[in-house]
């Protein structure tokens, strides 16, 4: 049988060895390694549980829910983890999520021997989905022109939702493996969106181990917030995104999911990050976990500002921004600013719409692919 070479972009050489032996456990972690392993899977849940209803956005609590990329989704019937959470629930919406016909949801065969898979969490929200992973999509497609790009979304609720709702199919992780394998795919690239190395990221990891022996190559790209040069890239794009904003009268407040994985602490770091960085007056909190919204309503109490704008820090915008965020109910950050006497702005705009967020995940996909050898990209 033909030596097959897998390079699985991880960190942490006891990882390395525990794939390399054919173990199912991924554990979080860097940019390569090398084994076979198999996998489990979960929507901006097990990176946050998935919601009863649908959730939009890769959550990493067992959350993100983008990337993270990343996030949750449809509307209080939710739940992410992008990273992250949607809402998924038999009851009519009551509100236009945009047009699904406009989507390409990349499922194709007849693809050629190299494909890059980019992995979301996913959202229910039709033009967010566009407009951020679909966006993220076609700049990987645009950096690699030798790969042919499709997709796969890790929760299922919001895959039968969509189809159900809008009729799109959109494959789930082992759809696309299946299909990829199906198609005589020789080199696999896997670019997930997660916004962090959590939950959702591992179980992701193990799946496509899982897959091992069906490529001649196989990689996996790291999640959005892994390196220091990752947290400075985020940083600079999230703060270029609101610097209109920043008047000195104004709190910018972003908020994440949230995990109950080690790797929440990502949030606690890009506070820092921009605090060592001179933007005193941007809060970073998160829905599910901390800092929580208490936390970030007491330090933005303690300054002296005017006005509060709220924006997700999500690779998508879907129930979490939409609902947890910028709704109208009482329990929302909108409402509590609002109730504490500030002028409140939400912004309901996922990360994976801005450019620099999107190039981060190409360097990261550029990155898995440099790892295999033969790589000309």
């Amino acid at each position: 049988m033909k030596l097959k070479k897998i390079v699985m972009l991880l960190a942490g050489a006891g990882l390395i060895a525990a794939l390399a032996a054919g173990c199912g456990n991924a554990p979080a972690g860097g940019d390569a390694a090398t084994g076979q392993s198999q996998e489990s899977q979960q929507e901006e849940s097990k990176d946050s549980q998935e919601p009863a209803e649908e959730p939009g956005e890769a959550p990493d609590s067992k959350e993100e829910s983008e990337d993270s990329q990343e996030s949750a989704e449809e509307p209080k019937d939710s739940q992410e983890p992008e990273g992250e959470g949607e809402a998924e629930g038999e009851e009519e919406e009551n509100y236009e999520t945009g047009d699904a016909s406009l989507d390409d949801p990349r499922n194709q065969d007849e693809i050629g021997e190299n494909e890059l898979l980019a992995v979301s969490f996913g959202t229910s929200y039709n033009d967010n989905r566009r407009l951020t992973i679909g966006a993220i999509e076609g700049a990987l497609e645009s950096a690699f022109p030798d790969y042919s790009v499709r997709r796969g979304f890790t929760s299922q609720i919001i895959i039968d939702h969509v189809k159900k709702r809008d009729g799109e199919v959109i494959d789930n992780v082992t759809e696309a493996l299946d299909r990829a394998v199906a198609n005589g795919v020789r080199k696999l690239v896997v670019q997930p969106t997660h916004l962090m190395d959590g939950f959702e990221y591992n179980d992701l990891v193990e799946e496509v181990a899982g897959y091992a022996d069906s490529f001649e190559q196989l990689a996996v790209g790291k999640p959005l917030l892994t390196s220091e040069e990752d947290f400075q890239a985020v940083m600079k794009a999230i703060t270029e995104a609101t610097a209109q904003y920043d008047d000195g009268e104004t709190a910018i407040c972003f908020m994440g999911h949230g995990t109950e994985a080690d790797s929440n602490q990502v949030y606690a770091k890009m506070q820092e990050v921009l605090k060592e960085a001179g933007f005193e007056h941007y809060y970073v909190g998160t829905v599910e976990a901390s800092p929580s919204l208490e936390d970030v309503l007491a330090a933005v109490k303690a300054g002296e500002y005017k006005r509060v704008v709220l924006r997700p820090l999500m690779v998508v915008a879907g129930d979490h921004a939409n609902n947890d965020m910028a709704g109208e109910e009482e329990d929302t950050w909108k409402t509590a600013f609002e109730s504490a006497g500030y002028e409140v702005e939400c912004v309901v705009e996922g990360l994976g719409g801005l450019e620099a967020i999107q190039q981060l995940f190409v360097a990261h996909a550029q990155a898995a692919a440099d790892s295999l050898s033969g790589s000309g990209e």
